[in-house]
């Protein structure tokens, strides 16, 4: 069991530190090796690739701001920042220790209230999953660097690319031009590797040569772990946070680690005393996202158990797999099949211990690889954005729409306009959209159905909350100024 587990979270660090290959294609690819094993060892492979996939993708968004996988989206912000000022290694190290923290503390909650939050999850309609993914939009146009009408311009922008393709409702195709390759619309991947990936290319091509050899040496330091480990202590409060918010959005069907990545980023922003140095290099900044996505991974199995309703894509597979062991998710499982539950449990806790081991190793690796002259780095970054585009669906088609992306992205960067909550805008368009049109078709047009919800209700509070409390605090605050005391 020991060998297929181990090598499952090797290639989940290939996976998730390669531009374009997520931990759901990951996932999808093991599956079939696992049905030749034992139960408990299958599920250890897939256990074990799709933790340390999500850990693996914050390699490369860390070290060239190209995110891994979606749910690293977050560590191209304060990550990228804090290996340019030298501290790459820091910042991974504390994305491996919060990592296991965070899966730690999502595997207990999985194990502990299970039956509770995946009640909760369950009572979201259309209604509350729609405010759910402007929430998350909001939040990614929010915590972006620049300014926050920039960021919601390019979630906009994002969400407009998300309606190109076959109309969700109508069936009709929308924005092709007749090209058939754009019925299917666009693929977020190699969008996301054109905006991050070769957009950072063409960014340090135009700039001096002087500049350029500034940036070349990156990830010569030694890993710092006991610095690490003094600053996850000093910063537990946050990891406890972000980890308990990771879970509970990990357990809302449809939100993912992406959103709860960017949830625990927000929080994070808002409850620090360094907010307005996020973006910048600030410690919190790289705890928090990377705490919430891999308890998030933990969070999406509560209601795939006990339910039987994905958290995410890569649960989905998962229940496939269960299915095919003959554990048959429902609120019966845990008497029904308490043995392989035990086991599934003891997986992945074990993972998150084995995890550290897995990751100190890749980020070695790919650390070494990284202080190689810059310029075959960069050559490196094109043949992976090339390659990653292509192998999605072995389509041309797919490195030109990457190509594209890769100057729409440096133009935006140029005028300052944050990237992220653009991926994020194409990710969550179509939730947005299809919960929106069927709650409409559902309630006759009657749009006052999206706000009389007690759960729909707190989700716009805490939207307003989001963009009307810290600017309204900051008035009373200096209303009040005079009458302080010194």
């Amino acid at each position: 069991m020991l060998a297929p587990w181990l090598l499952g979270m090797v290639f989940g660090i290939f996976v998730g530190a390669t531009p374009g290959l997520t931990a759901t294609m990951a996932v999808a690819l093991i599956v079939p090796i696992s049905f030749h094993l034992e139960p408990t060892a299958g599920l250890a492979l897939i256990v074990g690739v799709s933790f340390t996939a999500i850990f693996a993708g914050d390699i490369p968004a860390t070290y060239l701001r190209i995110p891994g996988t979606p749910a690293s989206a977050a560590a191209t912000l304060d990550g990228h920042q804090m290996a340019r000022q030298g501290r790459g290694s820091l910042a991974l190290t504390l994305d491996l220790f919060c990592s296991s923290l965070g899966g730690l503390i999502g595997v207990g909650l999985l194990i502990t209230v299970a039956p509770l939050l995946a009640q909760f999850a369950l009572q979201f309609s259309f209604y509350e999953r729609f405010w759910l993914a402007v929430f998350g939009l909001s939040l990614s146009a929010l915590v972006s660097a620049g300014s926050t009408s920039k960021g919601l311009m390019a979630a906009c922008l994002g969400m407009l690319l998300s309606t190109v393709g076959i109309d969700v409702v109508s069936g009709a195709p929308r924005y092709t031009w007749g090209n058939v390759s754009l019925m299917s619309g666009l693929d977020f991947i190699p969008v996301m590797i054109g905006l991050f990936g070769l957009s950072e290319v063409f960014r340090h091509i135009s700039r001096p040569l002087g500049a350029m050899r500034e940036q070349a040496v990156v990830g010569r330091e030694s890993l710092p772990l006991l610095e690490a480990c003094r600053l996850v202590w000093q910063h537990k409060l946050c990891v406890l946070r972000s980890s308990v918010m990771g879970t509970v959005i990990g357990a809302l069907p449809g939100a993912g680690a992406d959103i709860a990545a960017w949830g625990a980023y927000g929080l994070a922003q808002k409850t620090s005393r360094r907010s307005a140095s996020f973006g910048t290099g600030v410690v919190e900044g790289v705890i928090a996202p990377t705490s919430a996505n891999n308890a998030a991974v933990a969070g999406a199995w509560i209601p795939a158990l006990v339910f039987g309703v994905p958290g995410d894509a890569v649960t989905a597979i998962v229940l496939g797999a269960l299915m095919m062991y003959d554990i048959k998710p429902g609120p019966h499982i845990f008497e029904a099949s308490e043995d392989q539950m035990r086991s599934l449990f003891a997986v992945a806790l074990m993972t998150q211990v084995l995890l550290l081991v897995a990751g100190l190793i890749g980020i070695k690796a790919f650390g070494a690889i990284l202080r190689l002259p810059r310029s075959i780095v960069l050559t490196a970054v094109v043949v992976f954005s090339v390659v990653g585009s292509f192998a999605l669906n072995n389509s041309l088609f797919d490195v030109s729409i990457m190509l594209i992306f890769g100057v729409v992205g440096y133009l935006l960067e140029s005028q300052r306009v944050p990237l992220a909550p653009m991926i994020l805008g194409l990710i969550l368009g179509p939730m947005v959209e299809e919960n929106l049109r069927v709650g409409l078709i559902s309630s006759d047009g009657d749009l006052s159905r999206f706000f009389t919800s007690p759960i729909s209700a707190v989700l716009v509070a805490l939207l307003l909350l989001t963009y009307l409390g810290l600017p309204v605090m900051k008035m009373l605050m200096r209303r009040g100024g005079p009458t302080q005391p010194a």
